[in-house]
Formats: C-alpha cells, structure tokens, sequence
C-alpha cells in the first residue's frame, strides 16, 4: 500500500517557506517567517548593557523568549502569563532558541551588548521551535548590521523537523504528521555542516540506526535548503 502525506509532500519534500524582513518598525532586526501554515515573528533588540555575570568581561550574551498567541491553534489556550508562568514547553523552547542561535554569534566582537530575540507564534501548524530559530537567525543578522556589529555575526544557523511517520522517515512535519507521528527529530544545523543540537524522541516505537541515518540525512538536505533561503532573504 502506498504511504502519502496528509499535505500530499514528497517524503523529502518541506512546506513552502517565505521569510519577510523588515516586518515590524521599532526593533532592530524583525522577520515574520512561515513554514507552511506556520508563523511566528521574530525580532531582534540590542541593548548596551550585560548580564550581571559578564559584566567587566568585554563579551556579549544572546537570550530568547518564545510565546504562542492564544489564537494560534485550533483552540484558544490562555496566554501563560494569566496562568501564572511559563510552562515547561515554552521554557525548554527559548532555551533551544537562544543556544542555537548563539552558536551564530562571536561574543568577544559583539562586545558588552545583549541582544533580545522574541518568538511570537501567530499561528501554529508544526515546527514552531525550528521556524522561530531560522527568523529568528535573520532578525539578529539585521540587527547586528544595524548598529555596526555585522563583525560578530559568524554564519548562519537553521532549524528544521524530521520525524518517522507511518514508518517511513519525512522532512518537515506539520501538524497532522507531528500529531501522529512514531518518532519527532529537531535538528539545528551551522551553515558550515556542524550540528548544534539534534533533540530525538521515539513516540511510539523505537528508531534503528538506518532510520536515524536517514532522518539525519533529509534534516541536513532541509536546513541546507533553509539556510540559502537565509542569504537570499
């Protein structure tokens, strides 16, 4: 029996992908990035100033907060701060986002500067770590330019899912494949080739060694993808 997407995608196929720059007026560097269905706004902020602990130290720091509006999904979910706090999703999501896109950045050059990134999911459909980090990558290139700290951008960095569905291994989930899917894969990788992080969970039955070969195989073939998008944008 023949397998298809719910999207009618190739198995290596992603969804389409569009990054707008220059989306909102007062941040320095502002990305509205989808991924299919997905949309999330990043934006870059840079203030002259570091955390208490790099103080003295001449270095920079880049941090991430990510949150999802409360119409982003299919059902209204109250936003976190009603709630009391950040849920350990979102928390374990800005932390990705914020070691991954460090991984970009020369902190010696930025010198003592922190730059901001906020991810704003505006409507989900899957991916809504891996769209956050590729944006968010070109809001902090924007903005580093912006204030004449282009030196500390070192390359570019891009996200993307890939996950074993109905048994057969696919590049960039949606909803209705991460949903249902037997095995979910984030990867983050440098424009160089280097992996930055590669987070992997068996859902329902665990993956061999030939199938996280291949999964590795198409997230290396998207963010490859994903990053030419990048310098394009």
């Amino acid at each position: 029996m023949t397998v298809e997407r719910p999207s009618g995608r190739a198995f290596d196929e992603m969804r389409p992908v569009r990054i707008n720059r220059g989306f909102t007026r007062h941040a320095q560097g502002s990305v509205l990035v989808e991924f299919g269905d997905t949309q999330v706004i990043c934006t870059a902020c840079i203030e002259s100033q570091v955390p208490r602990f790099l103080r003295g130290k001449g270095t920079g720091w880049v941090t991430a907060e990510y949150g999802m509006l409360p119409g982003a999904t299919h059902s209204r979910g109250d936003r976190e701060a009603v709630r009391g706090g950040q849920g350990g999703r979102t928390v374990e999501i800005q932390r990705l986002i914020g070691r991954a896109v460090r991984s970009c950045v020369n902190m010696k050059r930025l010198g003592e500067r922190t730059v901001r990134l906020d991810c704003d999911v505006i409507q989900a459909d899957g991916g809504t770590r891996t769209a956050s980090i590729t944006g968010a990558v070109v809001a902090l290139r924007d903005a580093l330019n912006k204030v004449g700290a282009e030196a500390a951008f070192r390359e570019f960095a891009a996200s993307v899912s890939v996950g074993i569905w109905r048994g057969v291994p696919v590049l960039d989930l949606d909803y209705a494949e991460d949903s249902s899917a037997d095995t979910d894969m984030n990867v983050v990788m440098l424009a160089s080739g280097g992996f930055v992080e590669i987070q992997g969970t068996a859902e329902k039955a665990p993956f061999d060694e030939a199938e996280f070969s291949e999964m590795l195989r198409l997230a290396r073939q998207g963010a490859e993808d994903l990053i030419a998008l990048q310098r394009t944008a």
